[in-house]
């Protein structure tokens, strides 16, 4: 382990990277029962449009997971973890599925044409070099954009912010006159839980992430003694490995390639000239949106574990990139949306993850959680909520960088790290830096700063917000 993952050269141990890989593991478990629900039961009635089942979803997402995030950590040697992107499959079940009419296979291959894509730019250099073209004042502001986007997900987890029709977002009430206790406790766990994990980590406690989160769990079942039919509502249902197996084998796996390729309904009722429309905007949703979010999120948590080169670019970039768009591939084989690196690897980060050890150690966990899914079902959101919110915090610090009296850096600096928590979207955050970049390049005189590569960037994010979104 020392020769292959260099745990001395990079300051940690084996029960670092252990408890780093459980971490990031219990900050997003929870994909394996939300993807397993959407993809089964979009509308919460039981309908079932896409035709497949929640336990061949919820084995596709975990063996995409096992693969996509083991393969991070062998390939890359970084504390990387994937699955199945939320925002992407709901992108793919709503919009692509419900919303063009594509059926669940046909949708597949997209997927499965995304990842071959990046595979082909991953190998031949040209997706290191997309990252090389967004400007300095883009990819300062982008740790501090996902720091905010994480801790937006933790607060909204906890149910601590919420709905609001007039003003979008709002408070929970903490009124105990109006609102049930019932209600009420679990924002109040996720606050305790939170300042439990500021204060062991400024005593320098290791593990402190972790230790909160189950920490957190514990209190959140001894105030559930205070609750009236807090356990009787509890939801933890156990899924027959073997007979979700059978699900996944039947309804899911190789469905790409048996029933994917077969657009004839589709055409039959809005034309073939349609059907290459929406493969190739679709198509170029999924690529930028996923290239984007996979390169934020790989570049905020290499900055935050030091795993940065001399030139601010992260440690093997491209192995971790190449293991994302293998992932994506394999995904889609076994029946899954796009795979996608996840921004809850910066809880692991927090918590010490410095090598792929953390991968591997948290793709053991889900391969647990595939056969045993009440364990991923225990952890309640309002404890990794905590977690979230704590690693917000630890990534603001980018900001400190960003020279706020160059209106030329600090306005795409800006838009990129408001972007991202305001549309809950890494690559829109990147795609308005951008674009606010260029612009403001030329009225300033700057045009010939501005990369050639750059402005194919810009042009294809132009093109998805025009287009498909």
């Amino acid at each position: 382990m020392e020769r292959f993952f260099k745990l001395n050269e990079r300051g940690t141990t084996v029960k670092t990277e252990f408890v780093a890989g459980m971490t990031t593991f219990f900050s997003m478990v929870y994909i394996l029962m939300v993807n397993a629900n959407m993809f089964a039961d979009p509308f919460g009635d039981g309908s079932n449009p896409l035709g497949v089942s929640y336990g061949a979803i919820y084995i596709a997402t975990a063996i995409a997971a096992v693969l996509g995030t083991t393969l991070a950590g062998l390939l890359s040697n970084l504390p990387l973890a994937q699955a199945s992107g939320m925002g992407l499959n709901a992108f793919f079940v709503y919009t692509v599925c419900i919303g063009f009419g594509l059926s669940y296979a046909n949708a597949l291959v997209l997927i499965l044409i995304e990842g071959l894509v990046f595979i082909f730019l991953t190998v031949t250099g040209l997706r290191k070099k997309i990252f090389d073209a967004l400007p300095e004042a883009v990819r300062v502001a982008i740790p501090s954009g996902i720091g905010l986007f994480i801790a937006l997900l933790g607060l909204q987890n906890a149910g601590i912010v919420v709905p609001n029709s007039s003003t979008c977002v709002d408070l929970a009430s903490f009124n105990l006159l109006n609102q049930s206790w019932g209600e009420i406790m679990p924002m109040v766990v996720t606050l305790c839980t939170f300042l439990a994990i500021v204060i062991m980590s400024h005593k320098k406690l290791r593990g402190a992430v972790l230790i909160g989160i189950l920490g957190g769990m514990g209190l959140y079942y001894l105030l559930g003694l205070t609750v009236d039919g807090f356990y009787e509502q509890l939801n933890i249902s156990f899924i027959s490995p073997i007979e979700a197996m059978g699900e996944f084998r039947e309804q899911s796996l190789f469905k790409v390639f048996t029933d994917g390729f077969d657009f004839s309904a589709f055409t039959e009722k809005h034309g073939s000239a349609n059907l290459v429309l929406t493969i190739v905007t679709t198509a170029l949703a999924f690529c930028m949106v996923d290239m984007f979010d996979t390169l934020g999120t790989l570049y905020a948590a290499c900055e935050r574990a030091n795993l940065l080169d001399e030139n601010g670019e992260p440690l093997n970039m491209n192995r971790g990139m190449l293991s994302d768009a293998i992932a994506t591939t394999a995904g889609a084989i076994c029946g899954t949306s796009t795979v996608t690196t996840f921004s809850e690897v910066n809880a692991g980060v927090a918590a010490g993850g410095r090598t792929g050890l953390t991968s591997v150690f948290c793709g053991v966990f889900f391969f647990i959680a595939m056969f045993l899914s009440p364990i991923a079902q225990l952890i309640p959101g309002c404890a990794t909520a905590a977690a979230l919110i704590y690693v917000g915090v630890l990534m603001m610090g980018s900001i400190k960088n960003i020279d706020w009296d160059n209106f030329k850096i600090s306005v795409p600096a800006f838009l990129t790290l408001a972007v991202m928590p305001f549309t809950y979207n890494i690559s829109y955050g990147i795609a308005f830096g951008l674009i606010s970049y260029i612009i403001i390049s030329i009225f300033c005189g700057d045009l010939k700063k501005i990369k050639a590569s750059s402005w194919i960037i810009a042009v294809l994010f132009v093109a998805m917000l025009l287009l498909t979104h």
